[in-house]
């Protein structure tokens, strides 16, 4: 993939739509059916409106989606970066956007789930860069930056831990072919894996067992702390590191934190 993944690269090309001609009863029979909380209204393969769950309160069940959908619908494009999407979905409060070719027909729906996926775990030729001139620095030698394919079996971790959630979007990229390179530091009979541990993780789930990486040689005489640590830490093979279910992430548990303080304040106020 190249450093600026795109729209097309991400959405859900298989996308339940809705007609003008369909009607309030319809749609609550998709929403149960799928689970989806709104559709693209498409008229020959092009989108015409976008109609929510939201939107059907209080509206007849016979009543025509042409009268209750919106018309002021934000899309995608197929080519359109995903840092750019990601603006637009941020703020514009949308949870999903279709997305459309340059004629406006319907090609998929770009979700901020899939934004989120986009940006976990993005190595770019820049992060490895900043890697070689910061071990340039402290150790005062001269760093390559080679491509090379490892065998994950050999790699030594660094990180004690990853999350159950991550591992789910990364094994539906390494399934698209869509994973960026690791990063690993190589050294005589040890290869130190620095960046790319849910990437790791994921593939050996899915019984791979070589991955495409970064690869920085340095020699026995440089020590590095990171090593220290991991090997003080036990991390010694990737079975040392420890999953976690998504409940247990710290974005999570703060979540859930905020949620309760604020129902809360609310029943505080109500008293």
């Amino acid at each position: 993939m190249t450093d600026h993944p795109k729209v097309r690269d991400y959405m859900t090309q298989e996308v339940d739509t809705v007609s003008l001609n369909d009607t309030v009863s319809d749609v609550i029979n998709l929403i149960r059916k799928t689970g989806h909380d709104g559709f693209p209204v498409v008229e020959d393969g092009k989108v015409t409106g976008y109609v929510s769950a939201s939107s059907l309160l209080e509206k007849a069940l016979d009543e025509r989606i042409s009268n209750v959908m919106s018309k002021d619908v934000l899309v995608a494009d197929t080519e359109m970066e995903m840092n750019d999407v990601a603006r637009v979905i941020f703020r514009s409060g949308k949870s999903k956007l279709p997305v459309v070719d340059k004629n406006g027909h319907l090609r998929g729906i770009i979700t901020n789930s899939d934004v989120i996926r986009s940006h976990i775990e993005r190595t770019s030729p820049q992060k490895v860069w900043t890697l070689k001139k910061t071990l340039e620095a402290i150790h005062n030698v001269h760093v390559d930056v080679v491509r090379e394919t490892v065998n994950i079996d050999e790699l030594i971790p660094t990180q004690p831990k990853v999350y159950a959630d991550e591992l789910d979007g990364r094994i539906y990229e390494l399934k698209k072919g869509l994973a960026e390179p690791i990063v690993v530091i190589k050294k005589p009979n040890k290869l130190i894996l620095v960046d790319g541990h849910h990437r790791v993780i994921a593939a050996k789930k899915l019984g791979i067992k070589n991955m495409d990486a970064y690869v920085i040689p340095l020699g026995d005489d440089v020590h590095l702390g990171m090593e220290k640590t991991a090997s003080s830490s036990g991390l010694h093979t990737l079975s040392d590191i420890q999953i976690l279910d998504y409940a247990k992430h710290p974005l999570v548990e703060i979540t859930k934190r905020l949620k309760k303080n604020d129902q809360n304040g609310m029943a505080s106020v109500s008293q």
